[in-house]
């Protein structure tokens, strides 16, 4: 005996509540990238669990108006626009290819222009990719600290990707969608009452 294959099968069901609004701070300069893979699969993740509303910063990408921007005070409407979105999220999530031992210095140079308190409590998710797996003390010993000046609440569990793990810029690696699983579900109910809707 057979079964038909239903033919107008209900969609997923969506989570319901607020939406978290999330903005990624990308500090790759490559389109696409491995370090976006990433993020990719953790939006998804997160997706999973409530709704979320995300906007994305290129830092690589925001042009000479942003790179001749010395003190904030001077930071020209569209970076000053970028630099609020960034300062209003409910979740952020910083994301960096490892370079020479740390992050970017296009992405330093953006945290160098947010207010020195408007990231206090605010969680943030950090995220990096590189070579190989000794990269990943960047996360501990450059991200966490950068973060820690800012009084963020920087989510206990960090996510890594090395070169290897990735079929160009897709995430191959379950060990690493692992990980991404427990670091979102750790703090998933804090997460929830931070999303603040549209």
């Amino acid at each position: 005996m057979t079964t038909p294959f239903a033919t107008d099968a209900a969609p997923a069901t969506r989570p319901a509540g607020p939406a978290l609004r999330v903005v990624v701070v990308n500090g790759s300069p490559s389109r696409p990238s491995k370090t976006m893979g990433l993020v990719g699969v953790v939006l998804d993740t997160l997706g999973g669990m409530l709704p979320v509303e995300t906007s994305r910063i290129d830092v690589y990408h925001l042009g000479p108006s942003f790179t001749g921007t010395i003190e904030r005070a001077d930071a020209p409407a569209e970076v000053e626009a970028k630099l609020r979105l960034a300062e209003e999220a409910d979740l952020l999530v910083a994301a960096v290819p490892v370079y020479r031992g740390t992050y970017p210095g296009m992405f330093k140079h953006f945290f160098d222009l947010v207010d020195q308190y408007a990231l206090a409590n605010k969680p943030v998710l950090l995220v990096a990719t590189g070579g190989g797996d000794h990269h990943a003390l960047v996360l501990e010993h450059a991200l966490r600290p950068l973060f820690a000046f800012f009084q963020a609440l920087t989510i206990p569990v960090a996510v890594f990707a090395s070169a290897g793990d990735f079929d160009g810029t897709s995430l191959l690696n379950p060990r690493v969608h692992g990980r991404i699983e427990v670091a979102l579900t750790d703090v998933a109910d804090l997460l929830r009452t931070r999303a603040s809707g549209p």
